[in-house]
């Protein structure tokens, strides 16, 4: 079924109201301009994702005519001079469509075109180029960018049709054409490594960083960038606060001008915590859809929850009792509080999203927000959460989600006994049924496993950890994977600038970007494996230092 003026306008249409959808992306960010490759696929991207999801767009071809080009200037791409027969836009069409089907040579796909008059009317054809035209045009009219442009379109086509199940030309190569030559060696070494991770570092962040904006004025002296490139440098130094750091910055940084600490503070007070959480969405949206489009990567799995803690606060907290609320051991300390869901398992570790701990909110509040988030961004088939979950309430509103939980509970007098009972009889395992109480005579059905440690240091019921699941008790071995989390939070702590300010909007959006470099580093990872070796091993070949060292070095991002 071919596109119509009204299915065309309820794409576009779905486009504009996506809350964290950008489009055209040279209009919507100060990185891109109308000449930017980066900010063209963006927008091929943007577009294709909503395009094949309507009943009505069931061709790959018919969404390389319609695909709007106009706002683009090809000019800057054009190495020819004077006037040409071909229009570049129309030429940028024809070769995604040779990409699309794969043809190593023009003839092929001059012998298309030629059995296909309605398609080259489409296209913008009033005579068919014959096969030197079009080898001279793809390699010495198109710069060696616009080439990489139209491989990439191509293959970004391919990934969303195949996601909507529309049927496509080929199979796709499942390789990333555009960044550079694949070593041959099984086993790379750190200087091939290095240049791959430079150049999908460069990729990847200028896609991800325009999710975030200061909603500035026109015509500040200091550009936009500079503040992300400033905040990125805070998280290559370890304890490095934004005056010291703003300071070094100057020196280090290609900008002739860079914000000073304290404005740079007062940019980022002004963000709401809403406003900070739906920027970070974004732009993990932006790193989802990246990693996508290997075959290595999926957009579905294993999520955990976990809430993590910034050091004990040191000060008077007048005023900030509810923002910095107690630890999580209960001790007489006091710390800021930060949530997460973060993806698991065989997928790549990415955190989804974070949120504020505030005092008085519900472990269920802070669940099903942050629920509500992952499964906006991802396939949720499973729940990994802490004891700290260990509510029945919670536990229900994940079940009626249709999700299953693996959620460790704290053991009081049944389930002590029972651990003892199990002890004298040498037993390391035991499943059983159970029904936690929600009130007004309602009950969760849940079922506990008592599994008994390995090498305990206790010689009594401490030899044993409970579990509740309401999947199979297979789903037990998966719990494992939570370290993950944990592993991550170190992780992230490192990337966080230092502050002593009780700002809760800023100390949050520290803990938020560190999220997105973490993610980022781990993305980049996970690309340059599979460039490199075709495969993706959760042991990461890049470290986080590189990858903050690599986008350090771009004088665009950071």
């Amino acid at each position: 079924m071919a596109s119509t003026l009204m299915s065309r306008r309820t794409v576009f249409r779905r486009i504009a109201q996506r809350q964290y959808g950008e489009w055209p992306a040279y209009n919507s960010t100060p990185l891109y301009d109308r000449t930017s490759l980066a900010g063209l696929e963006s927008d091929i991207r943007t577009v294709s994702e909503t395009w094949f999801d309507h009943d009505s767009h069931e061709s790959v071809e018919e969404f390389v005519c319609v695909l709007p080009l106009a706002y683009f200037r090809f000019s800057v791409h054009d190495r020819y001079e004077g006037s040409t027969r071909y229009r570049m836009d129309t030429l940028f069409r024809v070769f995604v469509l040779k990409e699309l089907h794969g043809w190593e040579h023009e003839t092929a796909l001059v012998d298309y075109l030629g059995t296909r008059p309605e398609l080259c009317e489409q296209l913008g054809f009033e005579t068919i180029p014959d096969q030197s035209t079009l080898w001279r045009s793809w390699h010495e009219r198109f710069t060696p960018d616009l080439r990489e442009t139209a491989e990439t379109a191509a293959r970004t086509i391919f990934i969303k049709a195949q996601n909507a199940g529309v049927e496509t030309p080929r199979e796709p190569a499942r390789k990333l054409r555009y960044y550079g030559n694949v070593s041959s060696e099984s086993d790379p070494d750190n200087q091939t490594k290095l240049k791959q991770a430079e150049k999908i570092t460069d990729h990847v962040s200028r896609i991800v960083f325009p999710a975030f904006s200061l909603d500035r004025g026109d015509g500040c002296e200091i550009h936009e960038n500079a503040y992300w490139d400033l905040q990125t440098y805070l998280g290559l130094r370890e304890r490095l606060a934004a005056n010291e750091g703003a300071r070094s910055f100057t020196y280090e940084s290609t900008r002739e001008r860079t914000p000073l600490g304290h404005a740079h503070r007062e940019q980022i007070r002004d963000f709401s915590i809403e406003r900070i959480r739906e920027m970070y969405r974004q732009a993990v949206n932006r790193l989802l859809n990246k990693v996508a489009e290997t075959e290595q990567c999926f957009r579905a799995g294993i999520v955990a929850i976990d809430i993590t803690e910034a050091n004990p606060f040191t000060g008077n907290r007048t005023g900030h009792e509810d923002k910095i609320i107690g630890t999580k051991e209960k001790t007489d300390e006091y710390a800021y509080q930060w949530a997460t869901v973060q993806l698991v398992g065989n997928a790549v570790p990415l955190v989804l999203d974070a949120r504020p701990v505030r005092k008085g909110e519900s472990r269920k509040e802070i669940v099903e927000d942050l629920l509500d988030s992952a499964e906006e961004l991802v396939h949720v088939d499973n729940v990994l959460m802490d004891r700290e979950f260990d509510s029945q309430h919670v536990l229900e509103m994940v079940s009626r989600r249709g999700l299953s939980y693996v959620v460790p509970k704290r053991m009081q007098t049944s389930e002590k006994a029972q651990a003892k009972r199990l002890l004298q009889r040498d037993q390391d395992r035991y499943e059983t049924d159970r029904k936690l109480h929600l009130g007004k005579n309602e009950w969760h059905e849940t079922t506990l496993i008592y599994r008994r440690k390995k090498d305990s240091e206790h010689d009594d019921y401490r030899q044993y950890s409970v579990f509740m699941t309401n999947g199979a008790s297979g789903h037990l071995t998966e719990y494992g994977y939570r370290w993950e989390i944990e592993s991550g939070y170190r992780s992230i702590k490192r990337f966080m600038a230092a502050t002593t300010s009780k700002n809760f909007g800023l100390r949050f959006f520290y803990f938020a970007f560190a999220c997105l470099l973490y993610s980022i580093w781990r993305a980049v990872d996970l690309l340059v494996q599979v460039e490199l070796t075709g495969e993706y091993e959760h042991s990461p070949i890049v470290t986080a230092d590189n990858t903050l060292t690599l986008l350090k070095k771009e004088t665009g991002i950071g």
